[in-house]
């Protein structure tokens, strides 16, 4: 049964501003630990509302025709396969959660069209799969997002409008309740967390028909709004629960790790998340809906460097022949540098996205100080 839930306009913001997250400075995380392992506090969170496997199911059934099955591919690195879904049509995974939250919705409500706030991928993402259903879509974007960005949602199709960054969640919200158009939000939504999962079940469902399902030791994630490594998590675990599911993020986008670490959602400041160079990580905080995916489904966090993202993005170009923007090259960053935090085995790594500007990959490709890519055998 299609649902129109989708419609809400309390999702303008990406979660519910009923239960909004606790704020942290970044001084508030330095120099703490790391968590090895789920938090006990994660008993305390409710898990009576987690993405099924068959609502997955129903994803990949929907998103088929306008979403790639993007492949597992061979990596430089042993036991490292890649999962590039900067294959997508859009360049991004992003487009999988938007097809399948569209394709979702009742008919009548569909017809009227859909709203989505974003200056990144998943406006992308949204105007694409409207046009894939023939229904407008209207996305709200700060108006200091990027030129590219912003003619990139335009060449698909949708009504761009710009406002203040300050009006980035209101006018969305304002937009829906007026027009009766169907919010599409970045990834507190149930049918857009099952559609990011279907990249979970394609993982276990490729490497079972390889026969090579019990050689998989972890799934790693990028990390931001927690839609895809929800997803992926309740993909994995229903079907694979041996695997570990790991989240990765900037160590100056941290708030996913603190949050993991604290049992509880934790938001930072803008001004300190901005300062990352994976600028599809800067959610200032995971999901109302995605945390608790999180605090009981995912293994652990691992938080990254600048420097080490930086390579990793370099590796991904020069040594795999993947383009991959910095917030999708996250989790190489935890393969290569990390490795003493990853289990024995194969791991997969998620590539969630190749929408990097020309000029900050230029810069990397060139940028003498990184440091070289090695990994810690055992």
């Amino acid at each position: 049964m299609s649902r129109s839930s989708a419609a809400q306009p309390n999702t303008a913001a990406g979660h519910n501003t009923a239960s909004q997250p606790d704020t942290a400075s970044q001084s508030d995380t330095a120099g703490q630990p790391e968590s090895t392992g789920r938090p006990g506090a994660a008993n305390a969170v409710a898990t009576d509302n987690l993405v099924t496997l068959d609502e997955i199911r129903a994803a990949s059934d929907r998103i088929a025709g306008h979403a790639v099955r993007t492949p597992l591919l061979a990596s430089p690195w042993p036991d490292v396969l890649l999962k590039p879904e900067l294959l997508q049509a859009i360049g991004a995974f992003k487009i999988r959660g938007a097809v399948n939250a569209i394709a979702a919705l009742d008919p009548e409500v569909r017809n009227r069209g859909v709203i989505a706030h974003s200056s990144g991928n998943h406006a992308q993402a949204v105007a694409y799969a409207a046009r894939q259903f023939g229904v407008d879509a209207h996305i709200v974007i700060p108006d200091n997002a990027p030129q590219r960005k912003i003619d990139a949602t335009r060449a698909l199709g949708a009504t761009v409008e710009l406002v203040p960054t300050a009006q980035r969640f209101s006018r969305p919200a304002e937009l829906a309740e007026q027009t009766g158009k169907a919010m599409i939000p970045p990834f507190d939504h149930r049918d857009v967390i099952a559609g990011q999962g279907t990249i979970g079940l394609e993982i276990a469902e490729d490497l079972a028909a390889a026969d090579t399902l019990d050689q998989l030791a972890a799934v790693l994630v990028p990390v931001s709004g927690g839609g895809l490594i929800a997803g992926i998590a309740a993909a994995i675990n229903a079907v694979a629960p041996q695997v570990k599911v790991i989240g990765v993020e900037p160590e100056l986008a941290g708030d996913a790790a603190e949050s993991f670490r604290a049992g509880r959602r934790v938001a930072w400041q803008p001004e300190q998340t901005v300062r990352t160079i994976a600028d599809g990580l800067r959610v200032f905080s995971v999901g109302e809906l995605t945390f608790p995916h999180i605090a009981t489904l995912v293994a652990d966090i691992i938080t990254v460097t600048e420097a080490e993202i930086r390579s990793a993005t370099r590796a991904l170009t020069v040594q795999a022949h993947l383009a991959a923007e910095p917030s999708g090259a996250v989790p190489i960053a935890a393969a290569l540098f990390h490795r003493d935090r990853l289990p024995s085995g194969t791991a997969v790594a998620v590539i969630s996205g190749g929408n990097v500007d020309p000029g900050v990959l230029a810069d990397i490709l060139t940028d003498p100080a990184l440091p070289e890519p090695t990994l810690s055998y055992r």
